[in-house]
């Protein structure tokens, strides 16, 4: 067992933070600590989700909760001490480490389960979930509307999606359809648009885009989900679109099904 796995004395407890480190979350342990004090964001993400907590209901008891590229654990603690139960997953052993041990100070472990996992391992779980939140990982996929496919079929009643964006707010529809003669039409400002970042975007060349704000939209739209409410800059409340006219012809559905190795009959059961 290692030193951070067994320091339960409040004495030992600063020592188990500096052997975890470094912390991209700062969490505010039941007895005071702090992970990352001096963060280069300030007290994140906790001033995030001071913007975004009235989004969640009080009281999640009966509530499945998915949280995505979970880091420390933060949106996945406050989850589970709203009474959901939650499965977190992550592709750094580091930051579940992390969350783990956190999840035990504050007393909820037994309400989270952690995975050491890749988003596109879940396209081969059968199971879903009544919130999916999905908070910082659009903007790091390679292929971000493959990821957002998935995510889309694994929400049952909520998705929370937050991405950095291009700088703007012009939003709106494009036309149903342009002609090629008509391309200029591309370069209005409510066209979805976005960058992409070939080799590194503040210091992290694991970013590689930065959508529009109606391409963000466009893309939810594109998997069927609705967007109902913007708790905060740059997050997105969705709820699954039972009347979306989506794009998902059979020949995307085979593309999908290919691309994350699922059997050819997926979709038709």
């Amino acid at each position: 067992m290692s030193r951070a796995a067994s320091c339960g004395a409040p004495e030992a407890r600063a020592e188990c933070i500096r052997e975890l480190g470094p912390w991209f979350h700062n969490l505010h342990l039941p007895d005071g600590l702090q992970t990352a004090p001096d963060h280069r964001l300030g007290d994140f993400p906790g001033w995030k989700w001071r913007e975004i907590a009235h989004a969640f209901p009080d009281r999640m008891d009966g509530w499945s909760v998915l949280d995505v590229g979970c880091n420390a654990g933060f949106y996945s603690i406050e989850m589970a001490r709203r009474g959901a139960t939650v499965t977190a997953i992550d592709s750094n052993p580091l930051y579940l480490r992390q969350a783990r041990w956190v999840a035990g100070e504050f007393g909820v472990a037994e309400r989270i389960e952690f995975r050491n996992q890749q988003l596109y391992e879940l396209g081969r779980e059968s199971a879903c979930y009544d919130l999916v939140l999905f908070l910082g990982v659009l903007y790091h996929l390679r292929y971000p509307l493959l990821g957002l496919d998935l995510i889309a079929r694994k929400t049952r009643r909520l998705l929370c999606l937050q991405t950095m964006t291009m700088p703007g707010e012009a939003n709106g529809q494009p036309p149903e359809d342009v002609g090629l003669a008509d391309r200029h039409l591309m370069l209005l400002p409510i066209w979805p648009r976005m960058a992409f970042i070939e080799k590194s975007f503040a210091d992290d060349p694991s970013n590689w885009w930065a959508p529009n704000r109606a391409c963000v939209e466009a893309m939810l739209r594109s998997t069927g989900m609705k967007v109902v409410a913007c708790p905060a800059d740059e997050f997105y409340l969705c709820v699954p679109d039972p009347d979306c006219v989506s794009a998902w012809a059979d020949a995307s559905q085979e593309e999908y099904a290919a691309a994350l190795g699922l059997m050819p009959d997926f979709f038709r059961r």
